[in-house]
């Protein structure tokens, strides 16, 4: 049975571990967003960790169509500490889709006011040599 799966990090087309979905057979449906009720921390600069939150905001992500069989096996190929859960969407879908759990984020820079990974991605790039964000 295929199911929907929201990714927002680097599962996400052309970023690093997009090929973890490719080589499930995972097939692209459509890029989304959350319900305001989200929020995104960078974990190291590597990939991001999403939380529901009381007051959070949106965050863009995609939504892929996995075999339900498959996502055990995905999982396994992610960073510790992201987990499946139920997600909210602005359209009031609830998908399935990778979550940072709490003890990930502690400590580690919120980047919701972003919107999305790639965002935040984006404008580290663009950002000056030497200028550092810090934590917020």
């Amino acid at each position: 049975m295929k199911i929907e799966l929201a990714v927002n990090g680097t599962l996400m087309r052309g970023l690093e571990l997009n090929h973890n979905l490719l080589e499930l057979d995972a097939v692209f449906v459509e890029e989304a967003l959350t319900a305001p009720l989200y929020r995104l921390w960078s974990i190291n600069d590597q990939h991001p960790a999403m939380q529901r939150s009381s007051s959070g905001g949106q965050i863009s992500l995609e939504i892929w169509r996995i075999e339900s069989s498959n996502i055990g096996e995905l999982l396994s190929r992610e960073p510790a500490g992201l987990s499946v859960g139920k997600i909210l969407l602005a359209d009031n879908r609830e998908v399935l889709g990778i979550l940072g759990e709490s003890f990930l984020c502690e400590g580690m820079q919120e980047i919701t006011h972003f919107g999305g990974w790639r965002e935040y991605k984006a404008s580290a790039n663009k950002k000056p040599r030497g200028v550092s964000l810090g934590c917020l």
